[in-house]
């Protein structure tokens, strides 16, 4: 089981602050997600980078084998 954490726009499109998913790969992680806002939730997913277990990454073919947490986060605008 992995834990999926939400934060800012990635929040708004799924309506949650977390979930928990079980899949083999991020993409099939984030392809479980129900969306409020699918459109938003589908054209975000090609924008975010992804923390998985505390290491960033963008690609979703990352595996997910023994991993807790994955942290969607969106780009952030300001600096």
């Amino acid at each position: 089981m992995t834990t999926l954490r939400f934060f800012a726009a990635a929040r708004a499109a799924v309506g949650l602050d977390e979930t928990t998913v079980t899949a083999d790969t991020l993409d099939a992680a984030l392809r479980q997600v129900a969306a409020v806002d699918l459109d938003r939730w589908t054209a975000l997913q090609e924008r975010c980078s992804y923390l998985v277990d505390g290491v960033t990454t963008r690609d979703r073919t990352t595996p997910l084998a023994g991993v807790a947490l994955v942290d969607v986060m969106p780009p952030f605008a300001g600096g």
